[in-house]
């Protein structure tokens, strides 16, 4: 079959056995497919589960380690209740006479205020009061009870310093302990200015009641600020909360009170918009904040200059200006107080610093944010993304396909990247990436697995037009699909159907077309059983080779095992059909072996796999002759010299039409019809006389071959050998005048 005649029956059988799709169907259910897989990944990313909030935190912490905030010298300090200071002063709680020394210190060092990270809300408990209900002891009692009360001390410190006090708010409804009223009476007076939508107390954290400090600390206070944190699930820290809510009522931060008081500014001027909280104003500072007005905070590197030992404060050992204009957080990194929470950066910190975080933060005006159009925008490339590369994923090879998504996922995490470092964007690339690596995954291994099951189709419909050794070659070795061809030794099979054109003129071509083919069909399983290689059909001929593509040691003897295999069919075919009516001829088989090229011959659009020699020539004439001499099958002397166990009957030499060269040719002794050839050691008695060729026309040599004849009129070989004697040969060398 011609090569565009093959590809274009191949096409049509992979449709037909595919069932392939119209090109619109079939990319309008590619769609379908990528964007269900695509809705699927959305509808993981919006419930938000704990992982998907997880690798969108750990993206944002690594790149607070890639690019910390550049620590820059504010008048910000921490003013640390060490495990130094400890030692120095005793355990905490400490006396509230040495709190009210520490707040007198700050004071003559002229700090703008003084903010507690602690919550002072009970008394203390070496008051000479409550020392007096211990020891129960009249003249102790009598003693203490002209002390002055720690507490009292501590308030009159505060009265003449700024100082912001911790209050502490709690999840459930009701008043705090001890029957405390309600916040807005407990607090010092302030005002929270809200502009544009209202809800703004519904959008911070909520919570049901305060636990202020004590009564007599409260009145001398600056401000009172919550000291509640921010901690993601995970327990890091990540954002400080500028304003909480109880009930309907907005309550800044310690944070937050910290700035206002620093600034003696009286307002907090909040502007809400639908969603949330965009900013809130405190004084000079704009602070953006996300929808429940917390902040991002944008970690430094550990700084010891922000911090100070309370010990060194008590002490005096501080310079006299070193904390003068300052902004200062009284907490503990001592252990034992258990104020330690995980950071971004990879350590632990005392909860104070992330107060002093993100005063920097405030007072420098280095934010990051979270815009409130991030997660629209995460939206539109997890969606586009995804589609765009489940499409790649269903249509490219893997090469491409891997390319296209290195591609996309460098944009995506670049573009997050650049954000961050250019504008403090915190923009989630990770869940995207992974929805995006998710949805061409699916489709990329979809898309495989059909290519896989198409190939399967391809090898099995190739495999009915060419030889399936052929195909699992190609398939192993597709490099070898190239033209040119090598020098290989290999065994060929030819075999015609005689008298086939006259049949097609007398009878139905649509009857003789399907006998033919189930002629064709049987001759083929045959060749590949004996692993032979179809180099083509030639109308109802047959061209067989051995030893291509694939080297075959043996392939001498599996030439001639398929030509006998090949001859008892075709004969028991010919008699059923004679037998049924239909005038179906003999099958010629010529066998031969040589050195030919073998490769791919054509021309860059279109080429064919064949073998090109002397010897597929020869291997066709070999067919040809043996209508000229009675046989079926013709085999040469070089295919039998690799068989063995083949009985055979010597032909003679012949010496075909254009050759200079004659060729020992034999025939297969299974070929030969037993009842009219005579026995095989008399032929062979008469062939040796007559390759002696002892004299021309020698009367011994006619006289054995006549007695042959006159014993078995019928045999071809005898009958031909007496026929040439006869007309005046001396051997056995046979000319052929033509093909």
């Amino acid at each position: 079959m011609p090569s565009n005649r093959l590809l274009f029956a191949v096409s049509e059988d992979i449709k037909q056995v595919t069932g392939r799709l119209p090109p619109a169907v079939d990319t309008l259910w590619k769609l379908v497919c990528v964007v269900a897989v695509t809705v699927g990944a959305l509808a993981l990313w919006m419930a938000e589960p704990l992982v998907v909030d997880q690798l969108r935190l750990a993206q944002f912490d690594q790149f607070a380690r890639w690019q910390p905030r550049p620590y820059t010298p504010v008048a910000v300090r921490i003013v640390d209740i060490d495990e130094e200071s400890l030692k120095a002063v005793g355990q905490w709680p400490w006396p509230r006479t040495r709190v009210a020394d520490l707040v007198d210190r700050l004071a003559d060092a002229g700090v703008l205020v003084v903010a507690f990270d602690v919550l002072l809300s009970e008394p203390d408990r070496t008051a000479p009061a409550a020392m007096a209900k211990v020891w129960r002891n009249p003249e102790f009692n009598a003693l203490s009870a002209a002390l002055p009360d720690p507490d009292t001390i501590l308030a009159h410190s505060l009265k003449g310093t700024p100082v912001v006090l911790g209050s502490n708010l709690l999840r459930n409804t009701g008043l705090a302990a001890g029957g405390d009223p309600p916040v807005a009476a407990a607090l010092p007076p302030y005002r929270v200015v809200v502009s544009g939508q209202d809800g703004a107390a519904k959008a911070v954290q909520g919570f049901g009641a305060v636990v202020p400090p004590l009564p007599v600390l409260l009145a001398q206070a600056s401000g009172v600020g919550a000291l509640n944190a921010a901690p993601d699930r995970d327990g890091v820290v990540r954002r400080v909360p500028l304003l909480l809510g109880v009930g309907n009522e907005l309550i800044p931060s310690l944070t937050a009170e910290a700035l206002r008081v620093a600034q003696g500014a009286r307002n907090y001027l909040v502007r809400s918009e639908i969603g949330g909280i965009q900013n809130l104003r405190i004084g000079n500072y704009t602070v953006p904040t996300n929808a429940q007005g917390e902040i991002w905070l944008h970690y430094t590197l550990e700084e010891p200059q922000r911090i100070v030992s309370a010990q060194a404060v008590l002490s005096g050992e501080v310079p006299g200006d070193a904390l003068r204009g300052h902004i200062v957080l009284v907490g503990s990194s001592a252990a034992g107080l258990m104020d330690f929470r995980p950071s971004p950066m990879g350590y632990s910190m005392p909860g104070v610093l992330a107060h002093a975080q993100a005063l920097e933060q405030m007072v420098t005006d280095q934010h990051v944010q979270r815009p409130n159009w991030a997660i629209p925008l995460e939206f539109m490339v997890l969606a586009l993304g995804s589609i765009g590369l489940g499409i790649v994923g269903l249509s490219a090879s893997a090469r491409w396909g891997a390319v296209a998504l290195m591609a996309v996922l460098a944009f995506t995490g670049g573009g997050a990247w650049y954000a961050f470092v250019a504008h403090g964007w915190l923009l989630d690339a990770s869940n995207p990436a992974w929805a995006m690596v998710l949805v061409f995954g699916l489709t990329s291994g979809f898309h495989h697995w059909a290519t896989e099951r198409q190939q399967r189709w391809l090898r099995t419909a190739f495999s009915r037009y060419v030889s399936p050794n052929r195909v699992a070659h190609l398939v192993a070795h597709p490099d070898q699909l190239h033209l040119g061809g090598k020098r290989q030794t290999c065994s060929f099979v030819f075999t015609d159907l005689v008298g086939f054109t006259p049949l097609m003129e007398a009878s139905d071509p649509g009857q003789v077309v399907a006998l033919l083919n189930d002629y064709l069909e049987a001759m083929l399983v045959i060749v590949f059983k004996h692993e032979g290689t179809l180099d083509r059909f030639v109308g109802d001929a047959v061209v067989v080779l051995f030893s291509a593509p694939v080297p075959q040691a043996d392939h001498r003897q599996r030439a001639m095992d398929c030509a006998l295999e090949m001859d008892a069919f075709a004969t028991s075919y010919s008699r059923r059909m004679q037998a049924s009516g239909v005038n179906w001829g003999l099958t010629r088989i010529g066998v031969h072996t040589g050195e030919v090229i073998v490769g791919n011959f054509g021309g860059k659009a279109l080429f064919d796999y064949r073998a090109l020699g002397d010897p597929i020539n020869t291997a066709a004439r070999l067919e040809s002759v043996n209508k000229h001499l009675g046989t079926r099958v013709c085999v040469s002397q070089a295919i039998l010299d690799g068989c063995s166990g083949i009985a055979v009957r010597e032909v003679g030499r012949l010496l075909l039409k254009g050759k200079v060269q004659p060729l020992q040719v034999f025939a297969p002794e299974a070929t030969l019809d037993a009842e009219v050839c005579c026995p095989a050691a008399d032929y062979a008695a008469a062939m040796q006389m007559l390759r002696a060729g002892v004299d021309h026309g020698s009367a011994a040599i006619v006289a054995a071959f006549e007695t042959l004849a006159q014993r078995h009129s019928n045999d071809p070989l005898v009958a031909l050998h007496l026929k040439r004697l006869l007309q005046g040969a001396s051997d056995d060398l046979i000319v052929m005048t033509d093909k």
